[in-house]
This record gives C-alpha cells, sequence and structure tokens, in this order.
C-alpha cells in the first residue's frame, strides 16, 4: 500500500486521503440513517410548555421559574418565538404554575423531550444553615393543534369560566374580566388563559391549549396501547421521579434516561441547552433504528 512505502510524505498523503474518507463514509452513513427512520408527524408543531412547581414549597416554585425561563431563552437563542398563556405566581419568586406557547422551527422536536419530572439539589436563597434541599418541578410539552379532524369538542361538553387576569398587563387586566378557565367535562382537563387583553383572544387560545391536551391525550392512548411510550411521562412530581437532576453544588446536570453527565449547569440554565437536546434526539434515532418506539 502506499501508506507502506518508504516516502514519509506521501505515507501521510495517503493517511490524511483515508481519513478524510472514513470521515465521509460516516457523514454519509448517517444521513442514510436518519432517512430510514420515521419522522415524527408532530416534530414540526408549535407547542405548550406547562412548567409546575412539584415537591419543595417555595424553592420548587422558584426552580419551576428557572426551567421557564431556560426553555425560553433557549427557544429565543432557536429562532422561536414566545407567547405567553398563563401564570400563577409564588410569593417568594417563581411560579407555582406557568404556561406558554413557543412558535416556529419546530418546537415540538427541541422540547419533546423535556416532559417529565426535574429535580434540582441546591442551596436555597432561603436557607440559612446553608443545607442542600432536593425539590422538583414537572413539565409537560404538549403539540399545538388547531382544527385537527381527531380533536372533536362539543360545545356541550366545555363550562367555561371569566375572571380577572392577575398576570402582567397593567391596572387594565384587573378592571376586566378577560381572564378565560376552560373545564372539558368529560375528561376533567382545565386550561385558562390571561395574558390577552381581550376575553375572545383568551378564549381562543384558551381553546387552542384545550385541543392540544386532548390530542396529547389521544396520542398518549395510541402508544400504549401499542406498547411503546416514545417520551417520558410527567408524573406526579415526587422527588423520586425524575428524568434530569440539576445538582448546583457538583456543577452537574444528570439527564437520566440516557445515564449522560453535563457541566455548565449556569450557562443550561440561562439557555444553552442545545448540547443535551442534541445528545437526547441521538438516543431517540438509535432506538428507532434499533426497533424501539415503533408501533407494529
Amino acid at each position: 500500500m502506499l501508506a507502506d512505502r518508504s516516502d514519509p510524505e506521501l505515507a501521510q498523503l495517503a493517511e490524511d486521503e483515508v481519513k478524510g474518507l472514513r470521515e465521509k463514509r460516516q457523514e454519509i452513513e448517517g444521513r442514510l440513517q436518519a432517512l430510514m427512520i420515521p419522522k415524527d408527524p408532530d416534530d414540526d408543531k408549535d407547542v405548550f410548555i406547562e412548567v409546575r412547581a412539584g415537591a419543595g414549597g417555595d424553592e420548587a416554585a422558584i426552580f419551576a421559574g428557572d426551567l421557564a425561563r431556560m426553555y425560553m431563552r433557549y427557544a429565543e437563542a432557536q429562532g422561536m418565538r414566545i407567547e405567553a398563556a398563563s401564570q400563577s405566581e409564588s410569593e417568594a419568586g417563581g411560579y407555582k404554575e406557568i404556561v406558554f406557547g413557543v412558535k416556529g422551527n419546530s418546537p415540538y422536536r427541541h422540547f419533546k423531550h423535556e416532559s417529565g419530572v426535574h429535580r434540582v439539589q441546591r442551596v436555597p436563597v432561603t436557607e440559612a444553615q446553608g443545607r442542600v434541599h432536593t425539590s422538583t418541578a414537572t413539565v409537560a410539552v404538549l403539540p399545538q393543534v388547531e382544527d385537527d379532524f381527531s380533536v372533536e369538542i362539543r360545545p356541550s361538553d366545555l363550562q367555561i369560566d371569566t375572571y380577572k387576569s392577575s398576570g402582567a398587563g397593567g391596572q387594565y387586566v384587573n378592571k376586566t374580566e378577560s381572564a378565560i378557565r376552560i373545564t372539558h367535562l368529560p375528561t376533567g382537563i382545565v386550561v385558562a388563559s390571561q395574558q390577552e387583553r381581550s376575553q375572545i383572544q383568551n378564549r381562543e387560545k384558551a381553546m387552542t391549549m384545550l385541543r392540544s391536551k386532548i390530542y396529547e391525550g389521544k396520542r398518549r392512548e395510541a402508544e400504549e396501547a401499542a406498547g411503546s411510550m416514545r417520551r417520558s411521562q410527567v408524573g406526579t412530581g415526587d422527588r423520586s421521579e425524575k428524568i434530569r437532576t440539576y445538582n448546583y453544588p457538583q456543577d452537574r446536570i444528570t439527564d437520566h434516561r440516557i445515564n449522560q453527565n453535563f457541566g455548565n449547569l449556569r450557562g443550561v440554565m440561562d439557555g444553552a441547552l442545545a448540547h443535551i437536546v442534541d445528545e437526547l434526539l441521538k438516543d431517540e434515532r438509535m432506538k428507532l433504528l434499533a426497533g424501539e418506539g415503533r408501533s407494529e
């Protein structure tokens, strides 16, 4: 072979060429694998992201706020748009619950693996003795659907309540009952929208959220029937249930589904989430290639 000859320069050229061909082969194989994987029909959909405080009292609410901020910053870095829907603030800071929409640039593909229980280990700002506390927040990512044919909602199944908004928006929102709460009686699903200025706008947004929740429920039922749960469920919010742990004292994030650790925790909380998203998507591709997560 050329690389075995006595001319070192020619041997080096041959080695460089072989290395380049191997890298090109790997790239082509990666593209072929991607083409072989069935595309998730929801990947391009916009989403609603719900973040709720779990176990841990005030610290859980603060952590829920941190997660919401992380997702918003990541979405903005990816060229997506954020639309507020509803929120319930905690007196200590953060949120008992916050819901917001993300639009543009395939949000569901980026966020679909965030659903589940997130656990934080850190010293709360209210902790005088410097002890590390463990708290949780739950995240649900719902693909947005408009008038999808698979989602049938009868007006008689809806209980619609109005109330005064308590979120941002100045004095106007506190003077009129523009906020909307819709209860879907057959399923018990409750959605709310309070960020828009008019009752009509809030009703439209709440209906979109309701369709998304019903659609996600049907999707989950279909996956369970096929024996194939491709994405993690939210769970109860208990500390023992978790998909990811944020350990501040050790500057480490652990994603328990792929058993990987990541550093730069504060950077991630500021929205530098791309490398974790990429690893989760890579894991999804590998499982699909191995035959997991496919319905028969």
